[in-house]
């Protein structure tokens, strides 16, 4: 096993636990005011559904400086009787330590995935620090389907506030459908199940010094998964609250990240994506119930300007990148005041084919390319908002379906664009 990125003292620590049947892991970075929670939850799943599974938790932290670390190692459960679970056979084994590398999830979950292949673990989780809405049936649904079905890979489904998870709904889910053929609703939700032959595959691949090893890891996981050919499903798990952003502030850095990496594997997995033409289900575990939700307040006003500051300033990029028309259409758009603004489903596909192609192209500094599509993107999330402030959470999910089969309509034009880029 090629664990030298571990330190020390993790490996001694592999060594003494031996083998652990579950693993789950929890990155982390400066999260005191949740993570206790979430290891609590943990903790309780174990004794609830695995009474007699050897356990493990492991916290790969990012260099923490408010006590994360210290209530991982303390967080406990006072009385398993209170959540009518037998107190657990044996005891949870714990791993706290930072991890090496490029700063970001990934790195933190390649030493999630080098402890499960030292402990051999048949079953793993990773789950979010920073989640308030995790339950200790969370682990059953993560883990069972690993343990007991048969199946490698298990994605999150939530409810989500419909503003929230804007990068998934019209681009990362709709595109990665699209592409592979199969309908994960959430392929960067961020809270996974997956074997421990799985986590072993993982570390074969070289990209822990790419966008992969920060917000690049959850869509890398999912598509592996799939393009590789292991065994897929879904768990709903109800709601994810979690510290929640605007949609338009502070995701320029992570929509940059996530789509790069979207696009990268677009390129490695070309051979497999091109003559997909059908979409299939994936199995769903879970009983799927109405929740409530957390608002989110979005200011549509800040993104229409951004995307209007866009259209003056980098035009010279858009042009090179989009296809003539689109460009003359996109540009029309920043002409129109906000109330009227609307960014059409069509032109926000060609948009992001135009952008997948020129990527693969390298035309353009990928960095400088990857930073112009932000205002593009903000513009069509404010016409999303705009066109559903008054949608239920069906009709929003109906929306996103139609924006779906977009992209499953447009899928030759971007084989056309690809193929001459």
């Amino acid at each position: 096993m090629d664990d030298t990125f571990l330190s020390d003292d993790v490996r001694d620590q592999i060594k003494e636990i031996g083998e652990a049947d579950i693993l789950v892991g929890i990155p982390s970075y400066n999260n005191a005011r949740t993570i206790g929670q979430v290891v609590r939850a943990v903790q309780a799943g174990f004794a609830k559904y695995f009474p007699d599974e050897r356990t493990l938790i492991v916290n790969s932290d990012g260099g923490s400086t408010d006590g994360t670390q210290d209530i991982v190692r303390t967080a406990s459960v006072a009385d398993y009787r209170t959540i009518l679970a037998a107190h657990p056979i044996r005891g949870v084994h714990r791993i706290v330590t930072p991890y090496h590398g490029v700063p970001g999830k990934g790195s933190a979950l390649r030493t999630v995935f080098a402890v499960a292949k030292g402990v051999r673990a048949r079953a793993c989780a990773v789950v979010d620090s920073d989640l308030r809405s995790i339950t200790p049936e969370w682990l059953d649904l993560l883990l069972a389907p690993v343990l007991h079905q048969g199946f490698d890979f298990v994605a999150p489904l939530y409810h989500r506030h419909k503003y929230d998870g804007t990068i998934t709904n019209s681009i990362v889910y709709p595109l990665t459908r699209a592409l592979y053929g199969k309908r994960v609703r959430q392929p960067i939700g961020g809270d996974f199940g997956f074997s421990g032959h799985l986590a072993a595959d993982y570390l074969e691949h070289e990209v822990w010094h790419s966008d992969v090893a920060r917000f690049g890891i959850d869509i890398w996981m999912t598509t592996t998964a799939i393009t590789n050919g292991y065994n897929v499903c879904q768990s709903f798990l109800g709601a994810k609250i979690h510290d929640v952003k605007d949609p338009g502030v502070d995701l320029s850095a992570m929509l940059m990240q996530v789509v790069s990496s979207v696009f990268a594997l677009m390129e490695t997995h070309t051979s497999t994506w091109k003559d997909v033409r059908d979409t299939q289900a994936v199995p769903l575990f879970g009983f799927e119930y109405t929740v409530g939700l957390e608002p989110i307040h979005v200011d549509v006003g800040r993104m229409v300007g951004i995307f209007q500051a866009g259209a003056r300033d980098l035009s010279p990029i858009w042009e090179r990148v989009l296809a003539p028309a689109t460009f003359a259409e996109v540009r029309g758009l920043a002409a129109t005041d906000t109330t009227a603004f609307r960014f059409p489903p069509g032109l926000w596909v060609r948009t992001v084919y135009d952008f997948a192609a020129a990527h693969k192209g390298k035309a353009i500094n990928r960095e400088h390319l990857l930073r112009s599509l932000t205002p593009l993107y903000l513009g069509r999330t404010a016409s999303f908002v705009m066109e559903n402030e008054h949608a239920g959470s069906a009709e929003v999910e109906a929306a996103i379906e139609a924006l779906c089969l977009e992209y499953e309509r447009m899928k030759p034009y971007l084989v056309e664009r690809w193929e001459t880029a």
